[in-house]
């Protein structure tokens, strides 16, 4: 079963890691400027948001 869990929350990380990239690649510049992040920091974003996932 912990094995079962391990995979899981994985499984969870990582779509929420890819759903990130996708929505904060469709913004523009100017939009990532407004929430100070840089098109360059995207994926760096996106792994700190996949590591809050519970």
């Amino acid at each position: 079963m912990f094995l079962l869990g391990l995979l899981g929350r994985q499984l969870r990380r990582w779509q929420v890691y890819n759903r990130t990239v996708s929505e904060l690649s469709e913004l523009d510049d100017r939009s990532l400027a407004d929430i100070n992040v840089r098109r360059s920091e995207i994926r760096s974003v996106a792994r700190e948001a996949s590591l809050h996932v519970a």
